[in-house]
């Protein structure tokens, strides 16, 4: 079973970060796109809505592909997307890039070198964004997510 494709909407820029932080394959809607262009997108691309916008229930096209969410606290989004597609929060967790979505690739030598050298350590992989060239390893912030997936994990069982 492939995994599930998400495209979230504006409000939901939070959830959409750790998403993507949990390896899912996951836009955020921006511009201004009307509900008929993302649910358009959503069909054609095979992506799920996740919306907060009740009026998304009003089009057809919203059947089977939206899930409206509560303005609720993070915590309780992830618990309730988890829940609906069997979420795996670690499989593979920190292989997309958080700004763009791009799979990320082992950071080269010219990567690595913009790495600040008390951040390095030799047995943790380096992976950068090719993309947007950014560059990820496990400092604090990286601590921070990942507690959050294990926590949600841990939920999900």
């Amino acid at each position: 079973m492939s995994q599930p494709r998400f495209l979230c909407d504006e409000m939901l820029g939070h959830l959409c970060r750790y998403l993507r932080a949990a390896g899912y394959d996951t836009l955020l809607a921006n511009g201004g796109k009307r509900d008929a262009e993302l649910l358009r997108q959503c069909r054609e691309e095979g992506r799920y809505f996740l919306t907060q916008d009740t009026l998304i229930a009003e089009h057809k096209a919203a059947d089977g592909i939206a899930l409206i969410l509560p303005h609720a606290p993070l915590d309780h989004l992830a618990e309730l997307v988890g829940a609906r597609f069997h979420i795996d929060w670690l499989a593979h967790a920190f292989t997309r890039c958080l700004i763009d979505n791009t799979p990320l690739i082992p950071a080269d030598e010219a990567a690595t070198a913009r790495i600040p050298q008390d951040a390095r350590r030799p047995d943790e992989p380096l992976r950068h964004c090719p993309a947007c060239r950014r560059v990820y390893w496990r400092g604090s912030h990286y601590k921070r997510m990942h507690a959050r997936l294990e926590a949600w994990q841990r939920k999900n069982r």
